[in-house]
């Protein structure tokens, strides 16, 4: 198991739930002024202060696991799609298709240097909390492109997920101890199939003592329960919070759980922020279906599209949330799976 690793040293219950955030975070206000006004060396010293802002908040609310809120990110494909050769991140093509404004593939793909060493390095050097990084994956990026130069979207998945599995190996080097694959795609338009065959190289990439996590939001999985069930990580990360989510029971019913789960406790795409009996019943509801040592509480998914206060207001929610459930574990109140 490669949960114990990050319970905190003064974790105040003997039940242990691990909280995190999917990836993405609200950026300063003040970022997006600096960046239309400054100098590039100026802007960069100003992104770099507030990575550090946004490590800071989340773990000022008591998360386990924090990230860099993935501020260096404008978009969640072209800033890999910069970096790996074989993009054309400018994309376009004469606009008859619904990729023609995405970055474009206009060769084989390939990896010369790493991708998120010093993204990192620069968040675990300011973090006092282990930080998870996130990397978009193969099939999310592959869906998301313009295929100039590939047949399918298989095809170029399946090449990409060689270089994720490369930068995986390359990121151990820097002591990262927990990696998750984003796959929205794999949300909206369920491949089981292919998504398998892309996780295969990165997890035999992974060492058994680092957290290796799938985040695919959406809400809906019933086409791809029972299969996801079966795919080579550690943890899946699902929504469950929105309005139009599966409830819980209908894609948990009847499974023998042999992964971790990360549940969707407050919804990433709504501003007011949910009470804390609230995202404790969503919590307590999960429980019923998912055992405590296999149970991961996150917001739905990124936060970055909300304001700073209503992100920050739905982590306070969270963990005060899972403390109370924790406490109410230890005590022999509630009926777990």
């Amino acid at each position: 198991m490669t949960r114990e690793q990050f319970r905190p040293a003064d974790h105040p219950h003997e039940h242990f739930l691990l909280k995190t955030v999917v990836g993405s975070y609200p950026r300063p206000t003040w970022l997006d002024e600096v960046q239309e006004t400054a100098e590039k060396a100026a802007y960069s010293e100003a992104v770099d202060d507030a990575c550090r802002a946004v490590i800071s908040t989340q773990e000022a609310a008591g998360l386990d696991v924090v990230t860099d809120g993935e501020v260096r990110r404008e978009d969640m494909v072209e800033y890999f799609a910069a970096v790996i050769d074989g993009y054309d991140v400018e994309g376009g093509d004469d606009g008859s298709s619904w990729t023609s404004h995405m970055p474009s593939v206009v060769d084989t793909v390939s990896r010369v240097d790493p991708w998120l060493a010093d993204d990192y390095r620069f968040a675990a050097k300011h973090a006092y909390r282990p930080i998870k990084l996130t990397i978009t994956g193969p099939f999310t990026l592959a869906s998301f492109s313009d295929m100039q130069a590939y047949e399918s979207v298989p095809t170029l998945a399946g090449d990409l997920a060689s270089l994720v599995a490369a930068e995986v190996e390359s990121l151990l080097e820097t002591g990262v101890r927990y990696i998750q694959i984003d796959e929205p795609a794999l949300g909206m338009t369920p491949h089981a199939d292919v998504a398998r065959d892309c996780l295969d190289p990165i997890a035999a990439a992974v060492p058994d003592d680092v957290r290796l996590g799938l985040h695919v939001c959406s809400g809906n999985y019933t086409n791809l329960a029972p299969d996801m069930f079966e795919f080579p990580v550690d943890e899946l990360d699902l929504e469950f919070a929105s309005e139009d989510a599966d409830p819980v029971g209908e894609i948990f019913a009847n499974v023998d759980l042999d992964v971790d789960v990360g549940i969707g406790v407050v919804d990433s795409s709504k501003k007011a922020i949910e009470s804390v009996e609230t995202v404790q019943a969503n919590i307590e509801a999960a429980l019923e279906y998912i055992p405590p040592d296999r149970l991961t509480i996150t917001p739905d998914c990124g936060m970055k599209p909300l304001p700073r206060a209503s992100a920050d207001g739905k982590l306070d929610a969270m963990v005060e949330a899972a403390r109370r459930t924790e406490a109410r574990l230890d005590d022999g109140e509630l009926d777990t799976a």
